[in-house]
């Protein structure tokens, strides 16, 4: 069973300082490896205290540098605010050969204006922008070349050096929030990477269209789901609910402002058109309401309540990645540390033991 943990690098209280921001989260990654933790990955936003990692791939040859076996994931590079795909691909295969074959590619679209904005780029451009630069990263890291005849990016036929270090494989992802980004995926063979903002039962439809159709392109069984949630791990049970609705309702709070989730624009912007639904519920529920119901999708509670939650998405689900988000909400460090050392030390080896019984006794 395969666990990691997603930093986001967003502050809530503007006397703590980005410097603070960025020392908590990389002492909390080195750590990780530690604690037994199979990945950490990075966000990559720009421009405001809602997330600040501009670049994800930088961060990570930091972390290189200071463990020497954990899997280091983009969760994700943000395709089309790179407007150059071939400084993506470039990137990659030197923290590649920097970490000995760690690296784990995670690539999404993006979605709020205020960051397409300041970078020129019309929300209406990003589903071609992804889909024509995704294609042609895979191939060059694959095949140490790159080139592509699109409209966006057009690239004669190049050497990417240095060269590819080792196979990629199972190790490229996709975020995927709609039905176009999870075909765009599965035609590049990558694995699901879902950012749970419901209970697992609930999106199940989503999470078995990707199963299918990546059956029905590619004649194999997909790869397991790569589940992001957001995790508060307290041996008192109340201390652990309070804390959840505390950190989970600022950030989704923060969420909504940041992508102007409760805004009427998306029914007109071409691409994007799915989320106007989201938005008209979040308008009719208003954020406080809605924000507890994300709450109530997250991990959170005593070890053994969180065990009992992932006993049950094993249920629903069969394999899944876990990918937990430790510091979120104005959550300090301290309390970040702790949850994610008590989910370590009490948590993940029962969650793995069970993991693994079950999914042997299905084959």
């Amino acid at each position: 069973m395969h666990i990691g943990l997603n930093f986001g690098f967003g502050k809530l209280d503007p006397e703590v300082s980005d410097h603070d921001v960025y020392r908590s989260e990389t002492e909390l990654a080195v750590l990780a490896e530690g604690l037994g933790y199979d990945s950490v990955w990075a966000v990559e936003h720009h421009f405001s205290d809602y997330a600040f990692c501009p670049d994800n791939l930088l961060w990570l040859a930091h972390v290189a540098a200071r463990t020497s076996s954990i899997k280091l994931g983009t969760g994700a590079v943000i395709l089309p605010w790179n407007t150059q795909p071939i400084r993506v691909a470039e990137k990659l295969l030197m923290l590649d050969h920097l970490s000995e074959g760690r690296v784990l590619f995670g690539m999404g679209r993006g979605l709020s204006r205020k960051e397409f904005e300041p970078f020129g780029i019309p929300l209406e451009e990003t589903r071609g922008r992804f889909d024509e630069s995704s294609k042609m990263i895979i191939e060059a890291i694959e095949s140490g070349y790159m080139q592509g005849d699109g409209p966006f990016f057009p690239v004669p036929r190049t050497p990417i050096k240095p060269g590819p270090f080792a196979p990629w494989g199972d190790r490229i992802f996709t975020v995927a929030g709609s039905h176009d980004s999870m075909v765009s995926g599965v035609n590049n063979k990558c694995r699901l990477m879902s950012f749970i903002l419901r209970p697992v039962d609930k999106m199940m439809p989503t999470f078995q269209a990707y199963l299918d159709y990546y059956r029905e392109v590619w004649d194999e069984q997909a790869p397991p789901v790569s589940l992001n949630v957001a995790m508060y791990c307290h041996e008192d049970e109340q201390v652990a609910l309070d804390g959840m609705y505390e950190y989970v309702g600022n950030f989704f709070e923060a969420n909504v402002a940041h992508y102007e989730m409760d805004g009427v624009h998306f029914a007109d912007t071409k691409g994007y058109e799915r989320y106007a639904d989201t938005a008209a519920l979040i308008r009719e529920k208003g954020v406080s309401k809605a924000g507890r119901d994300y709450a109530d999708a997250a991990l959170y509670g005593t070890p053994q309540q969180i065990l009992d939650k992932l006993v049950w998405i094993q249920e629903q689900m069969g394999q899944f990645d876990l990918v937990l988000q430790p510091s979120f909400g104005g959550m300090s460090h301290d309390t970040a540390r702790k949850s994610v050392e008590l989910f370590a030390r009490e948590v993940m080896p029962k969650a793995r033991q069970h993991y693994d019984a079950t999914a042997a006794a299905s084959v």
